[in-house]
């Protein structure tokens, strides 16, 4: 629980900021009540005489920069969630980079040894300079020795104190979402709580390297068939909690797109390769990169996509990943109908509502979608569209698909910045595609088919303990409805040994259950 004299006092300090840096006199004060008007008149007193309205971007990147570099992190957190913090401002903070001077080599190899347990020069035969740093950790080009040679490796160490730091700031955000909670009903279907609990927990294991490693090395056997998609190999030996030690990739990063082309990449194939490869981790393997931001992104000569920094990950239950899929093959395919229905059948939308209303809302933002020229289509804009409709029929958001939704309108501005005229609909219709048929076609039902059998068949298996336990009930329940329970061991003992002929007739009712479900399954096999 955040401390609530500590979380006051924070909460201070980031209005005093962010009214001194002009963010809070940017904002509209249309039809403020008398107390928060007064209140907005007295930012504008503080804020700097440099600061205007023109400058809200600039404005309030520098206020977040000056607040903390967990500040900064729920800057880009919030940066796609325009649902909790509107368009104009998710747009403000689109370009928020989390870059922080580098801390000192000698500290690097204190933390290293400190990890490891080892001497510096017995893990590396060199560690190198920085060459790049974050508010989490920063990274060192670096050597090995191998049986096969000297092999270049890249060695992330966590920034020592960034766990305090984080911790402190981190019970700040909770303080602040609870008084929203508390104070705003409107901001309860949005759950603030339950998104600063899902920024918390996904920093928390970003500070963890192991589990950095960890989910390198499940990607890495997820895709390991996949072609022009990879991730680099963990050197298990020299990782630890606050060391990662990894292949060196060799490549162009994806933010520098006059180099890919000047390098002879396919620009517009590389955009799709992404989103593609983006949208298969999700709905195949159920697990994705959660921070595929083109700084994140190398291109190697032979034209593959190496992803590193997989601190944040993502999992989607098969549940999940299939009402994602029928959502997105709804709008493909221009079903309305079925779309509202899947929000229904997942929970997304309360049952009181209409599903033929909740239909013509879907209607209203995919229509205008079909048609344009594929430059014009955004995910983003559509995510926007459709938080503004959900909200008309009481949608909560759910915390499961934060990190989807930003991942999302992520992938798809890489994507755009390799090809201004990419299409996201026409990208994804293929891996989509697939996997309906793959969770729903034929098969599929087959295959649920044989589940519910197995799932049959264990239930008979238990018939005879059943039938044990309704005679004993039978025998009991007279007993039970005049004097309570009384049962004891001598009693069970007494009644399991009048149960024998029951338990022959249950394993007869067994036999002729498994048969009738021979038979069954005979049936949907033929109908296959």
């Amino acid at each position: 629980m955040p401390n609530p004299v500590r979380g006051t006092l924070a909460l201070i300090r980031a209005l005093f900021v962010l009214a001194r840096e002009g963010v809070i006199s940017s904002l509209p004060a249309d039809g403020l009540a008398p107390g928060p008007m007064l209140a907005w008149r007295f930012a504008g007193f503080l804020a700097k005489p440099s600061s205007d309205d023109r400058a809200g971007s600039a404005n309030l990147s520098r206020a977040l920069n000056r607040l903390g570099p967990s500040y900064v992190k729920l800057g880009q957190f919030l940066a796609t969630r325009p649902d909790i913090v509107g368009t104009r401002i998710a747009n403000q903070l689109t370009g928020l980079q989390d870059r922080v001077p580098p801390f000192a080599r000698d500290k690097g190899i204190e933390e290293i040894e400190l990890t490891l347990g080892r001497r510096i020069e017995d893990l590396y035969v060199e560690l190198g300079e920085v060459v790049g740093a974050a508010s989490i950790a920063q990274v060192h080009r670096a050597t090995v020795a191998t049986p096969e040679g000297i092999r270049d490796v890249a060695v992330k160490v966590v920034r020592p104190g960034v766990r305090v730091a984080f911790r402190r700031e981190l019970d700040t955000f909770a303080f602040m979402a609870r008084q929203l909670e508390r104070f705003v009903p409107a901001t309860r279907r949005l759950r603030p709580v339950a998104v600063v609990e899902t920024l918390a927990q996904s920093t928390r294991i970003e500070m963890d390297l192991r589990l950095e490693a960890a989910a390198l090395s499940e990607m890495g056997e997820n895709i390991a068939e996949d072609k022009g998609f990879r991730v680099p190999s963990v050197d298990w030996e020299r990782t630890g909690r606050d060391v990662l030690t990894m292949e060196w990739v060799d490549g162009i990063k994806m933010n520098n797109v006059p180099a890919l082309a000047a390098a002879g990449h396919d620009l517009p194939a590389l955009g799709v390769a992404v989103v593609q490869s983006f949208l298969r981790h999700s709905m195949r393997d159920g697990f994705f990169h959660a921070d595929m931001h083109p700084g994140n992104l190398f291109v190697a000569p032979d034209g593959t996509i190496v992803a590193v920094d997989l601190g944040i990950v993502g999992r989607l239950s098969a549940d999940s990943r299939r009402f994602l899929a029928e959502i997105l093959y709804g709008f493909i395919r221009r079903d309305y109908r079925r779309v509202a229905e899947v929000h229904f059948e997942a929970g997304y939308v309360p049952r009181g509502q209409d599903v033929l209303s909740f239909a013509q809302a879907l209607r209203a933002i995919g229509e205008p979608i079909h048609g344009q020229p594929a430059e014009t289509i955004s995910m983003g804009h559509l995510l926007t569209l459709l938080f503004e409709v959900t909200e008309l029929f009481d949608m909560r958001t759910r915390p499961e698909l934060v990190l989807l939704q930003k991942t999302m309108v992520v992938v798809e501005g890489v994507a755009r910045s390799l090809d201004p005229k990419f299409n996201m609909w026409v990208a994804a219709e293929p891996v989509v595609s697939a996997y309906i048929l793959g969770e729903l076609g034929p098969a599929a039902k087959l295959r649920d088919a044989r589940a519910g059998i197995e799932a049959l068949l264990r239930l008979a298996h238990r018939l005879p303990d059943a039938a044990v336990g309704l005679e004993i009930l039978s025998k009991e329940l007279p007993e039970l409805i005049e004097n309570g329970i009384r049962l004891n061991d001598d009693t069970l003992v007494e009644l399991v040994k009048e149960t024998k002929l029951g338990i022959i007739s249950a394993h007869i009712a067994q036999w002729l259950t498994a048969l009738a479900l021979i038979v069954i399954a005979g049936a949907l096999l033929a109908g296959y």
